[in-house]
């Protein structure tokens, strides 16, 4: 089959070509056009609904008429001279507010619109909220409708702020936006020009990178553009998967999947790419066509094998109970195998078109390079492979032991962000008000008696929340419109997205409710602080799930694929090695000596994705190597050595350039950025570094063939071919046999 896939591409190149320049660019508008009609950014709706805060949500729309895809955000008026609001100073912004509620925002045309692209104009819900108690401000509660990660939907909220400033400057007052897509909006402006020149920046190393390497532009460039076809391909499939099947993806699904794709498009192409100029300098007869075909099916299961593997891995999330982890995993599973499609298909045929044209102007390709440092690696790999092994694990073991003590931090990430309008505006009303009050803990309180609710039956239950330590502020109880239901808001001193107030709701709210709540009636805590709270208790339970999962399923599929029982374990220790490596240095930085509350609770599922994926990627692309020079003739510490010495520069590669594509996220001035771009750069380079090239390989050179066992890993009968140090010509056997 795989042979078959790329005899087809070379045989066909230009067919190949042309069908992918068709496919991937309709997918990839049809993906940039529907993207945000298939992702939604609740994180509530993504909790089972057996969770308390996921119950209070479903209260809220059906009772208070909250829609599902709702942005609050708050707005403060104030007197442009600072003095205390008086009364007419409060029916004035009162009256002007009454405005807005009736004033149709539309969605400004943008030249960046798609076709597709959703309208999200509408009529904003306005209301008054509280003045502060120093009259120093009034607050106004905003919804706006709309995912706030569209470029349309921030566009109309830009129309409205900018509409409601002018309106409330002509009534002689100021405003300030804070919270939910203010907050949004302003950090993707204040970061607009950082992002720009980071990519720029990273674009040049990248390709200066594959420059130093190949010494040809061509060689440096066309890795790049397959992968943006492939990737944008695969994202135009997840996109139209999701909405054929109604499933909602989590915003951040296609930035990962895009992330996913480079990382593992990038390491298959130089793979085939390196394994190419090695076999026009062993075959230097051949044609690029014939060399192309032999390299893309002798790669081609290498690749397969490292692809299903990651494919099994993401595919393991669809077990957990957390929605966001349970359609990301498919989610990604999917994109892969449209990534190792066009692995099997369009780099093959590329490789056919351009020949030895790939190299050119360089002419180091046609001869093969003397020594080197990956050759002397490989020498002392196999000369002394117990030091090896030593070394690494103590490295690896001592960075591991940061995993101790580890906390989870389920904050936005927001926190030690850019200094923007719409923090001034949040740190403005924490001077007078609680940090909370933006976004309060709301408790939903329903009649289940058949009977209904009033302010004498919710008092003892209100007065008891009033009391609770850490809640600075109590608002006038709200029923609904049926008096079947009624909600208490309870404003924190903490902020929402801190952990004081995840702890408040998730302890003292909830077991004060559980203590005063009225006969015959039923209450769920909700708010943002009580969702991250669930979302907490979710993650931890699916982490304790999905990885004992993942790596029995990666465990079997390994030992399907070698034919032997030593051989993944090694690749499996090694990985969950490297993995506890990074998350325990990723601890010791930043929980430890930079002193931050924990690490970000998205960060081990990051590592998982990047870290393990390509780990296993990088190990059995070498362990396919190892295997091929040990089916030659000679010692096998000789086979190891010489496996090292032709992989070793492919890894190398890859790891650096993911490594500076992934580090480039460390100077973001969101944290859980920053611990995101800090530890998957690590990984990475932990993974090519030490785990594929040196670890992987000396236990290589320790088990010698009975590596393979219980397969036989006999060498081949000898054969004219080239000497002992130059490129292998392998019989055509690898991984799957």
């Amino acid at each position: 089959m795989i042979r078959a896939l790329t005899g087809f591409s070379t045989r066909s190149p230009w067919k190949v070509i042309a069908a992918w320049a068709v496919l991937g660019m309709a997918l990839t508008v049809l993906g940039q056009a529907l993207v945000f009609r298939a992702t939604q950014s609740s994180a509530g709706d993504f909790l089972p609904a057996t969770y308390d805060s996921a119950a209070a949500l479903k209260v809220a729309e059906e009772s208070f008429g909250v829609e599902p895809g709702a942005n609050p955000l708050t707005v403060l008026v104030a007197r442009p001279d600072g003095a205390p609001l008086g009364a007419d100073d409060e029916r004035l912004i009162d009256g002007e507010a009454a405005k807005l509620a009736r004033h149709r925002i539309a969605m400004p045309a943008s030249e960046d619109d798609l076709p597709f692209a959703q309208d999200h104009s509408q009529v904003p819900r306005v209301g008054a909220a509280m003045t502060a108690p120093d009259r120093s401000f009034r607050l106004l509660t905003v919804e706006l409708s709309g995912n706030p990660q569209d470029p349309g939907m921030q566009n109309t909220y830009r129309a409205f702020r900018d509409a409601a400033r002018a309106q409330f400057a002509e009534a002689g007052l100021r405003t300030g936006f804070t919270g939910g897509i203010a907050d949004s909006v302003d950090s993707a402006d204040a970061e607009k020009t950082r992002s720009v020149v980071i990519g720029i920046v990273m674009l040049a190393v990248i390709v200066l990178l594959h420059v130093l390497v190949f010494r040809s532009l061509l060689a440096a460039l066309l890795p790049l553009l397959v992968v943006s076809i492939v990737g944008g391909a695969a994202t135009g499939t997840v996109v139209g998967v999701a909405m054929l099947t109604g499933i909602d993806l989590d915003p951040s699904t296609p930035q990962l999947i895009n992330v996913v794709l480079v990382g593992i498009g990038i390491d298959y192409f130089l793979f085939l790419l390196f394994r190419f100029r090695e076999q026009l300098r062993l075959r230097p007869e051949q044609s690029g066509r014939t060399a192309a075909a032999e390299v893309g099916g002798r790669v081609g299961t290498a690749v397969t094998s490292a692809a299903l593997t990651i494919v099994a891995a993401f595919a393991t999330l669809g077990v957990a109970s957390f929605g966001q982890f349970r359609v990301l995993g498919p989610a990604i599973a999917v994109a892969v195998l449209v990534m190792l499609f066009g692995s099997l298909t369009l780099m093959p045929a590329l490789l056919a078109v351009t020949g030895r044209k790939m190299f050119w102007p360089a002419r180091t390709w046609k001869r093969e390079p003397r020594g080197g440092w990956a050759a002397r690696l490989g020498d002392r790999v196999a000369r002394r492979p117990f030091a090896a092994v030593l070394v690494c694990v103590a490295l690896l073991g001592a960075l591991a032991a940061g995993v101790a003590g580890m906390r989870m931090d389920y904050g936005s990430g927001a926190e030690g962000g850019e200094r923007t309008a719409a923090a001034a505006t949040a740190a403005e009303i924490s001077r007078a008000l609680p940090a909370g009050v933006s976004d309060p803990i709301s408790v939903f309180v329903t009649a289940s008696d058949g009977g209904v609710l009033g302010a004498e039956r919710l008092g003892g239950l209100a007065g008891a929340l009033g009391e609770v330590d850490g809640v600075g502020r109590l608002a006038p109880t709200v029923l609904s419109e049926d008096r079947w239901a009624a909600r208490i808001d309870l404003f924190p001193n903490a902020g929402p997205n801190s952990r004081e107030a995840r702890d408040l709701a998730s302890g003292p709210v909830r077991e004060a409710v559980a203590a005063h709540r009225p006969a015959g009636t039923e209450a769920h805590v909700g708010g943002t602080a009580a969702v991250f709270a669930d979302i907490s208790t979710a993650v931890d339970e699916d982490l304790r799930l999905v990885f004992p999962v993942a790596a029995a399923l990666i465990a079997l599929i390994l030992f399907v694929l070698l034919r032997s029982l030593l051989a993944p374990l090694v690749l499996l220790l090694s990985v969950g090695l490297g993995f506890a490596a990074t998350l325990g240095a990723s601890a010791l930085v930043f929980q430890r000596a930079l002193d931050r509350p924990g690490v970000a609770f998205t960060l081990p599922l990051i590592l998982f994705l990047f870290v393990v994926a390509l780990g296993t990627d990088y190990n059995i692309l070498v362990t396919d190597r190892i295997r091929e020079e040990m089916q030659r003739p000679g010692p096998a510490r000789a086979a190891v050595a010489r496996a090292v010495r032709q992989t070793a520069p492919a890894v190398a590669t890859a790891g650096l350039v993911l490594a500076a594509s992934f580090g480039s996220l460390a100077v973001s001035p969101a944290p859980a950025t920053q611990q995101i771009g800090f530890a998957t750069a690590l990984g990475i380079l932990l993974s090519a570094f030490v785990l594929s090239i040196v670890l992987v390989p000396a236990c290589a050179a320790l088990l010698g063939r009975s590596l393979w066992w219980p397969s036989r890993s006999r060498p081949a009968a000898p054969q004219d071919g080239p000497s002992e140090t130059g490129p292998a010509q392998a019989p055509d056997r690898v991984l799957v046999r």
